[in-house]
């Protein structure tokens, strides 16, 4: 069945390749845990869209895994190919994309990760918020680009995650399948089939404008401070997503 899918799904990314302008504005994540459809915002973060759909027409996010899973907080993936065990490789990024912090991470929304201290250094990863983040999110790092909506019949795929058995390591907290926590204590070297696995990110709908019916939520929160009490979500506390090149180490920070 996993085979099945992953060739079909292998199929349809090399007919949207060809099929498909680079401002397609729907895109569907074929993954080992189902389907994830999300409406990009291309017509308000331009060039975080265009950036993400570079690498989506290369192949980039073919088979890759998802690397970190926070309990209602995110969903990350982008970076990492399977390999051995938890010696993934790096998916190859491109140069930097300028931030557009335009709209709130609020649940259900999908934004880009980036180096702590550098607001203008997103690249290939990105992470789904499981929750309303805006009081973190919106306001750390210069704000963290949100640049699509999951549809909403889609987001219990992604809440589902979150009962899945997580292990710690270098990525962060990455949730594993058919893996028992004594595996993960003892040192036992997983499989492709124990990761959550992003089979391809697809192209389902070319027209430039399809997100004009969405309510998109602004973010208001980019001129304050971090840790000052402003807006809702995210708990109170500060968080920083990290990406830290080829080392792949992918954090957490509570200030």
């Amino acid at each position: 069945m996993i085979s099945s899918l992953k060739k079909l799904a292998t199929a349809a990314s090399i007919t949207a390749l060809f099929s498909f302008s680079a401002h397609a504005t729907i895109v569907e994540f074929v993954t080992s845990q189902g389907t994830v459809r999300v409406n990009l915002h291309d017509t308000t973060t331009p060039k975080t869209v265009e950036n993400f759909l570079e690498y989506v027409n290369d192949g980039a996010y073919t088979d890759t895994i998802i690397h970190r899973l926070e309990p209602n907080f995110v969903v990350q993936g982008g970076g990492f190919k399977y390999d051995n065990g938890f010696n993934h490789i790096a998916v190859e990024s491109r140069s930097p994309v300028e931030n557009e912090p335009e709209l709130s991470n609020v649940a259900g929304t999908i934004a880009m990760a980036k180096v702590g201290g550098d607001p203008n250094s997103a690249t290939n990863q990105w992470f789904f918020n499981l929750e309303n983040n805006s009081g973190n999110l919106d306001v750390q790092n210069g704000g963290f680009t949100v640049f699509g909506q999951v549809f909403a019949e889609d987001m219990e795929i992604l809440e589902d995650m979150q009962d899945l058995l997580r292990c710690g390591n270098n990525f962060g907290s990455t949730p594993m399948v058919n893996f028992t926590s004594e595996q993960c204590t003892s040192g036992a070297v997983p499989g492709y089939e124990n990761f959550v696995t992003v089979y391809a990110v697809n192209v389902v709908d070319s027209n430039e404008v399809t997100d004009s019916d969405l309510n998109k939520v602004r973010n208001t929160l980019i001129g304050q401070q971090p840790g000052n009490g402003g807006g809702s979500g995210g708990g109170g506390s500060a968080f920083w997503l990290l990406l830290l090149g080829a080392a792949g180490l992918v954090r957490k920070r509570i200030k």
